[in-house]
């Protein structure tokens, strides 16, 4: 049996149905478009009757009367002026206009879905702080988040940035592993990707949970403003530190907080040990130190990766030496031992015999040594000892002798650091991604925020002896030779090296695998015997006391 067809009115209506319903909607459109100020005046004539009757109904009744009798009077003399009747409906439609106007809405809570999310982390937490004995918990399945998060703010994504959490004192808030769970939930359930810090008050039982913004990058190498003695390694976070320094950027000149790293005789952290990743900046933070060296002492730079990283400075006024092979390597690094106990020995014969210390000790004298595993690695396979053994005496009496090592490893090769550089190191650098505990392994201790995934190169961490973990930022000081970087940098970076030598030959000539022993300096007088002993002992050169 053949079908019929359906009749057309039926075919067709869900069709004319939904043009009739776009063709009202644009007509309700239009309208009220064209009928916005009589709705706006509309709007305001009702809330000034509205505010009318509520201060009627709030006069006493006693001086109700009165009030009647001065708005009828008002009225009257209104009514009387020249064109008052028109003035007064003018002032009362421009009144109404003001008052029916759309005003933008103040937020003054959370919404919908900061409340879930809010909602979300609140449950997430009951586990970890609530026990079953607690009657009355502030944390509990299905319980008032309201309590438990007493200030929060959220970005335009809806993600918090700002969470302060009040939890119960009987919480084990003085245990590393407890509150690394806390901050890894925090983490993970307000969005991967940020950094977070997190500031724990142990006597108010209060942690506050912030995302800290990313510092810049826009800053490249340049003379800083500091004194001999100073080295500028990178910027952090403004409340982190109390000294701030003038450097130009990208945006113009602006006040930075800077971590300074100050070396000497008086320093507690005479030398400074660099880890990181490949391609994470450790380098380019060498050759900024190199720079901000220079105009104040001799450099010597060893490089055990061979890439040519430092080229730009062989040559340069200053510069000792620039080695990549094994053997000036080891010559060089010799030459330092040497050095370093001339410079004891030189300074304290000159202290026992009350003079000054001799100009060429007081000069500081640098050692930069990156990728020494590579080295170490060459000098076992060739029968050679490992270069790192000729670190201890400028590691150990660098502090006296003005000399002031510094070693950049990756974190693949962080095993082969002899005991002498882990010991006296004791200012310490992470850069590129790395893991909460890789980070504690280097700087003794875990940072209070969350390191993410990818940074931008020279991103990292440091520590300066004993002192917090400061987030850092390494000036941008790239190869000036490389066809890969910018031309601002570039210039940037030739702009601050010291001029060639004239002469062809390196310092290195004057580095022999055996130093000359110093001159003799003139026997100290002898001091009264009623008098203390005139100074410390020598260190390596003990001169006889006079008997």
């Amino acid at each position: 049996m053949a079908r019929r067809p359906l009749p057309r009115i039926l075919s067709s209506g869900s069709a004319q149905i939904a043009r009739s319903r776009e063709i009202a909607r644009t007509a309700a459109d239009s309208a009220t478009d064209v009928l916005h100020p009589l709705i706006t005046v509309s709007r305001g004539l009702r809330k000034l009757a509205a505010s009318a009757r509520a201060k009627w109904a709030a006069t006493p009744k006693e001086r109700r009367g009165p009030t009647l009798l001065l708005v009828a009077a008002c009225v009257l003399v209104v009514a009387l002026m020249p064109y008052g009747p028109l003035l007064a409906l003018v002032t009362l439609m421009a009144a109404a206009a003001w008052r029916g106007r759309e005003r933008p809405v103040v937020k003054t809570g959370p919404d919908d879905a900061e409340i879930a999310r809010l909602k979300g982390l609140y449950e997430a937490l009951v586990p970890y702080f609530s026990v079953a004995d607690d009657p009355a918990p502030l944390f509990a399945h299905g319980g008032d988040w309201s309590g438990a998060f007493t200030e929060y703010a959220f970005d335009e994504d809806g993600r918090p940035t700002r969470l302060k959490i009040a939890y119960p004192p009987y919480f084990t808030d003085g245990e590393p592993a407890a509150r690394a769970r806390i901050e890894q939930l925090l983490h993970a359930k307000s969005g991967r990707g940020r950094e977070y810090r997190f500031d724990w008050d142990e006597e108010g039982n209060r942690l506050v949970m912030s995302v800290l913004p990313a510092l810049p990058t826009t800053i490249a190498a340049q003379r800083f403003v500091t004194v001999p003695g100073e080295t500028v390694l990178g910027f952090t976070d403004a409340d982190a530190v109390q000294r701030t320094v003038p450097v130009v950027a990208a945006d113009g000149t602006e006040d930075a907080p800077a971590v300074v790293w100050r070396t000497g005789p008086r320093s507690t952290e005479p030398h400074l040990l660099v880890v990181g990743q490949p391609g994470s900046g450790t380098t380019s933070l060498l050759r900024s130190i190199a720079l901000q060296a220079l105009p104040h002492g001799d450099v010597l730079i060893v490089e055990g990766g061979g890439t040519g990283e430092y080229a730009c400075l062989t040559g340069r006024d200053g510069v000792l030496a620039v080695e990549c092979g094994l053997s000036g390597s080891l010559a060089s690094l010799e030459w330092a031992a040497h050095e370093t106990e001339r410079r004891l020995i030189a300074a304290n014969r000159a202290r026992q015999a009350g003079h000054p210390a001799p100009e060429d000790t007081r000069r500081p004298l640098w050692i930069l040594l990156d990728r020494p595993g590579v080295l170490g690695d060459l000098a076992a396979a060739d029968g050679r000892p490992d270069p790192q053994e000729l670190l201890q005496m400028p590691l150990r009496h660098g502090r006296a002798a003005q000399v002031t090592v510094v070693v950049a490893e990756q974190f693949d090769s962080v095993d082969t650091l002899s005991e002498a550089v882990r010991t006296h190191t004791r200012a310490r650098i992470v850069l590129g991604p790395a893991a909460p505990d890789q980070i504690a392994a280097v700087l003794g201790t875990e940072p209070h925020t969350t390191p993410t995934p990818q940074v931008p190169a020279g991103r990292g961490y440091a520590r300066l002896g004993s002192g917090p973990v400061l987030r850092l930022q390494v000036p941008a000081t790239p190869d000036p030779y490389d066809d890969a970087t910018s031309e601002a940098h570039r210039q940037a970076v030739l702009e601050l090296l010291p001029e060639r030598r004239a002469a062809a030959t390196m310092a290195i000539e004057k580095i022999t695998v055996r130093s000359p022993e110093p001159a003799p300096l003139p026997e100290p007088a002898p001091a009264p015997r009623a008098e203390p002993d005139p100074g410390p002992a020598p260190l390596h050169a003990p001169v006889p006391a006079e008997g």
